[in-house]
């Protein structure tokens, strides 16, 4: 498993920074006369939510302003009700109008994934696992999936050589299912194989590897392959999961589900800035 460490927190923000400052910086703010003035701001939460990315967010202004005093009012993975203050910060008036829109996109990007997360996770209990896939943006993977951790969820392979997942177009190519399982099975990857159907697992029943993934099956169909599985592999579910059949799918007794929206459609978290 992947973390965040300060360098890549760094990198990330600095290169959203630049973006906005190049080429002639902020033409705006250079016009303020009192710009290095120090000033107090509060972010502010405008609707219910769970908070991450509060890191991404000091970042921002901490690059732009050395001086800069962020108290965070809460921790990363903590719900937060409306009209709460998210954090308070001190710095020179032109650090603060700087950095303040890369710092709120970095918070609440961050911050909508865990709340759309933990309401998927609240929705199945503790018997299902909630998981994000590699449908991210791109360069933002890490800040994705610890948003996810941070609101309840769990975290599928980071990238191609994290685990083996041997999936349809892999199938459709090689021939052969049961041989690429066995060449799989002698790496010492944790192995997933895609199954579309019965015929498809009865077909690898027995054979060596850890998880099967099956691909969207109605619920019916669903119940059936847990009952040939019979508890020999972990069994995950992917496919149009979403919060109205979310309940649905997990009643099948199937152990994960895979949710590509919690990373690739969450709405952004609404907060602000105020000075």
């Amino acid at each position: 498993m992947q973390k965040l460490n300060r360098k890549y927190i760094h990198s990330t923000v600095k290169k959203a920074l630049e973006e906005d400052l190049n080429p002639k910086g902020d033409i705006t703010t250079d016009l303020i006369s009192v710009k290095n003035k120090i000033i107090k701001a509060k972010i502010i939460s405008k609707q219910d939510g769970i908070i991450s990315g509060l890191d991404f967010c000091k970042t921002a202004f901490k690059i732009i302003g050395k001086e800069t005093i962020f108290r965070p009012k809460i921790k990363d993975g903590k719900q937060i009700k409306k009209n709460k203050v998210i954090a308070e910060i001190k710095a020179k008036i032109k650090t603060i109008l700087i950095a303040e829109r890369t710092a709120l996109n970095f918070l609440n990007h961050s911050s909508g994934i865990s709340t759309i997360t933990n309401q998927f996770v609240k929705k199945v209990g503790k018997g299902t696992k909630i998981c994000c896939t590699r449908k991210t943006t791109p360069n933002l993977r890490l800040l994705e999936k610890f948003a996810v951790r941070k609101g309840g969820g769990y975290n599928h392979r980071y990238n191609l050589s994290d685990e083996i997942l041997i999936k349809e177009n892999h199938i459709s190519q090689d021939k052969n299912l049961i041989k690429l399982i066995n060449k799989a099975s002698k790496t010492k990857k944790i192995i997933t194989v895609e199954i579309e159907n019965i015929k498809q697992l009865k077909q690898v029943i027995g054979l060596k590897f850890k998880r099967i993934l099956f691909d969207n099956m109605k619920a019916s169909q669903l119940k059936k392959c847990l009952k040939i599985c019979k508890n020999k592999y972990e069994t995950e579910y992917s496919g149009n999961a979403n919060l109205k059949n979310i309940v649905k799918i997990s009643k099948t007794g199937v152990k994960r589900i895979s949710v590509g929206a919690i990373t690739h459609s969450s709405a952004s978290f609404d907060s602000s800035l105020l000075l």
